[in-house]
């Protein structure tokens, strides 16, 4: 019937958002006697602490307790993959700037913040690792196990190939920038019982940590969450900090606590996207087909495990792209370093090996003098074969058709030879355009996290509250889920409500990531929903004596029209269950990590962008000209919510290639750690022509939930165009077939240098 899904509908926090109606946890009212929390930070990168001088702080004004690593009443490690290398607070060693040492508790948060600045902290300082060379260099080991996907013979592969490339991307990290930071609201209940309204993706692991921490069951947790005002992946593991602190000092104090850190320290202690040193060497024809492809992949992991080991997985996983290598073979390598340990950002890894396929493709072309898009045409899955580095076969690549209607859309090969004449005659201005392409694997690569749960009642009066396990972070989540609801029951969406997440009424929930979160929570909140009305038409059918049929008006049984309210009325007389849990796993994928091979992914997401920029000659600096983008959703469940996320997660891809910028000194100390000295974009960033445009014609060969496509983190990597396009305007300085050096994010001073060592300078 198709009423209320495949439809524009609004996003159901839009006004509250725009009207400063959304309660958000720092929103949430202090219960009485409510104290705030504030972190004494480590002041060095690697060391020992010799000796930790807290009375002044505990005499400062308004502070009731100071919690040490020796006042964690359970387990002090809270590493989301157990390594047992992550403390919630240090003990005896530093092993970051920034690390949290102690949690001072007070009346008012100003009194927490300055009270914690008056510790006296001895160290002996011990040697420090800051960066990817240093970690190389310094045979720092991994911080966790990395992996090798292999197949054919690469060895083979570069030795029959005409041509080779071999060279090096450096590719920077990104702070997640969530306009609501980190935050958690712990209320003590009775017994050991604790409620955490925490800022989370991923509540079933805050609740297991909090738990962890206190040394105290699962079931005694509860972790709320309404909504957060952005992820971003930021906020799946590193909320547990702030929940559990919290919690303890709840638990201890006998009253409510609130932790939020300010902009400065949240960004300081918190991980980052990971930044990445890409090494390559790659063997081709000369048409420019792809013959072998070996690439070894750096991470700056930090000081403990996290999530670096899935995270370089994924840039793995990636680095094909959407294109074949008959031998291939990758390795990734998760390096500890002594900076905050670097965690999940939207893309999870797969835009740092996306990016090193594009920027390979961009060599390619230069070598032989060809267009770009071309040499990526060629090379496409379907073309020569479709098996993934990984063993997957690719079965659902529209990536050609994708490319080829882009091209042909936004007149890509007139603007090229435009773009050529430009060049050619301008020594002021240099521009580029680039169209690419992105191939994405939806699922998480941990088989066991594709599963998700939901709750429904359906009320007397016929209204009806909806439960799932997913996290609504703004990217609509719940609309979407109320809109399936209302599909299934053919009833207006005001007649629904989707409650906040709440670890008591879902249990075991997934995190809210891998853009996966209509999928997996689509199909259960389905799940859940089928049960309810195939209970109420068996219903109505056997009172009937006749089948009783679902239309878009109610309930049809032959001539008569059974409305939704009087249907669920009589249902209840005769003790119909009203209410039901759903559940949904992902079928059909596989996943071997110490062999290499498997299917990790259900279904691939698909996109194409082409990006146009002017770059001055003289100071580096660039205008984005033109963005038209065309991206696969399948058929989408809210096109207006979806056509969002894939303006946003340009823009954003777009920043972390073009300007955010994190930077360390040499003591380990984030120096880019406001808004004052770390760039996001800005409205006048934006490029003055943008069309992004959903495919009309797509949908998913998969029976996803109406067979609609993930969209959170694909289009993230088509701003990888912004950056090849950038390449291309510095490749048409000097003349040289040569790498050009660039490395990202490409500021203006990295594009005027990159310039500069082409010609000789000016």
């Amino acid at each position: 019937m198709n009423k209320y899904v495949h439809k524009d509908i609004s996003h159901d926090s839009g006004h509250k958002h725009v009207s400063g109606q959304s309660v958000y946890i720092d929103d949430i009212p202090m219960p009485k006697g409510g104290l705030h929390g504030a972190f004494g930070l480590s002041q060095i990168a690697h060391g020992e602490i010799l000796s930790m001088d807290l009375d002044a702080v505990r005499l400062a004004p308004g502070v009731v307790e100071v919690f040490t690593a020796a006042d964690i009443p359970g387990s002090i490690d809270i590493s989301p993959t157990h390594c047992g290398d992550e403390p919630l607070l240090a003990g005896k060693k530093v092993m970051f700037f920034g690390q949290q040492l102690f949690l001072v508790v007070a009346h008012t948060r100003d009194e927490a913040r300055q009270a914690a600045k008056l510790a006296k902290i001895e160290y002996k300082e011990l040697p420090s690792i800051i960066n990817i060379d240093q970690a190389i260099a310094a045979g720092s080991g991994v911080v966790t196990s990395g992996a090798v996907f292999k197949r054919g013979d690469i060895d083979e592969g570069i030795a029959r190939s005409t041509h080779h490339i071999a060279g090096e991307l450096n590719v920077g990290g990104q702070e997640h920038f969530y306009l609501e930071g980190h935050v958690a609201l712990a209320i003590p209940n009775e017994d050991d019982e604790v409620l955490v309204h925490s800022s989370t993706q991923n509540p079933t692991e805050v609740q297991a940590m909090v738990a962890h921490c206190l040394g105290i069951a699962a079931h005694k947790v509860v972790i709320e969450v309404r909504r957060m005002g952005g992820g971003f992946g930021g906020k799946e593991t590193q909320p547990t900090i702030f929940a559990a602190m919290a919690a303890i000092a709840a638990k201890k104090l006998g009253v409510a606590v609130k932790i939020r850190p300010d902009r400065d320290d949240d960004m300081t202690m918190t991980g980052k996207r990971h930044d990445f040193k890409l090494q390559y060497k790659v063997g081709f024809d000369d048409d420019g087909l792809i013959e072998a492809f070996d690439a070894d992949l750096y991470a700056r992991s930090g000081f403990a495990s996290d999530l670096s080991g899935p995270v370089t997985d994924r840039a793995l996983f990636h680095s094909d792209n959407a294109y074949y290598y008959p031998n291939v073979a990758l390795r990734s390598h998760p390096l500890r370093t002594h900076t905050t340990s670097n965690t999940a950002f939207r893309g999870f890894g797969g835009p740092q090996g996306v990016i090193l396929a594009e920027h390979v493709i961009e060599d390619i072309a230069r070598k032989l003098d060809m267009d770009a898009f071309d040499v990526r045409m060629k090379n496409l899955y379907g073309k020569r074969g479709n098996i993934t580095p990984y063993h997957q076969e690719v079965t659902d690549n529209i990536a050609p058709r994708l490319m080829s209607e882009l091209a042909e859309n936004c007149a890509y090969k007139k603007r090229l030879k435009a773009v050529h004449d430009h060049n050619a005659s301008n020594g002021t201005t240099k521009k580029g355009i680039s169209l690419m392409p992105v191939k994405f694997g939806i699922s998480f690569t941990a088989t066991w996290f594709n599963q998700a749960g939901a709750l429904i009642h359906v009320y007397t009066d016929g209204s009806v509250q909806v439960n799932h396990g997913g996290t609504e972070m703004g990217q609509g989540l719940n609309i979407k889920m109320a809109q399936i609801v209302a599909e299934e029951f053919q009833i207006p969406l005001d007649m629904i409500t989707v409650t906040a997440t709440n670890t008591s009424k879902v249990p075991n929930t997934s995190a809210t990531a891998a853009s996966s979160g209509s999928d997996l929570n689509g199909k259960a909140v389905e799940d859940a929903a089928l049960k309810i009305k195939s209970r109420i038409l068996a219903f109505l059918s056997e009172r009937e004596g006749l089948e009783v049929v679902q239309s878009s008006e109610g309930f049809v049984a032959g001539d008569k029209v059974i409305s939704w309210k009087d249907a669920v009325k009589d249902a209840y007389l005769e003790r119909i269950q009203l209410s039901d849990t759903g559940f949904y796993k992902t079928p059909d994928i596989s996943w071997d990590r110490d062999l290499g091979r498997g299917s990790p992914f259900y279904y691939f997401s698909y996109g194409a962008a082409c990006s146009e920029v002017t770059v001055d000659r003289y100071s580096g600096d660039y205008t984005v000209d033109r963005v038209d983008i065309l991206h696969d959703v399948g058929k989408s469940l809210n096109p207006g919510i979806d056509l969002g996320q894939v303006e946003g997660a340009f823009i954003q891809g777009m920043g972390w290639l073009t300007k955010e910028e994190l930077v360390w000194d040499d003591s380990g100390c984030l120096r880019t750690h406001a808004p004052s000295t770390y760039k996001i974009p800005l409205t006048s960033d934006l490029p003055k022509e943008f069309e992004a445009k959903l495919v009309d014609w797509s949908e998913n060969t998969k029976p996803t939930i109406r067979r609609s496509k993930a969209v959170g983190e694909p289009p993230f990597n088509l701003a990888i165009s912004v950056f090849c396009a950038l390449d291309m305007a510095v490749a048409s300085v000097g003349g040289a077939k040569m790498p050009t050096g660039l490395d990202a994010p490409a500021t203006p001073e990295r594009v005027l240098m990159a310039m500069d060592a082409r010609d000789g300078g000016l």
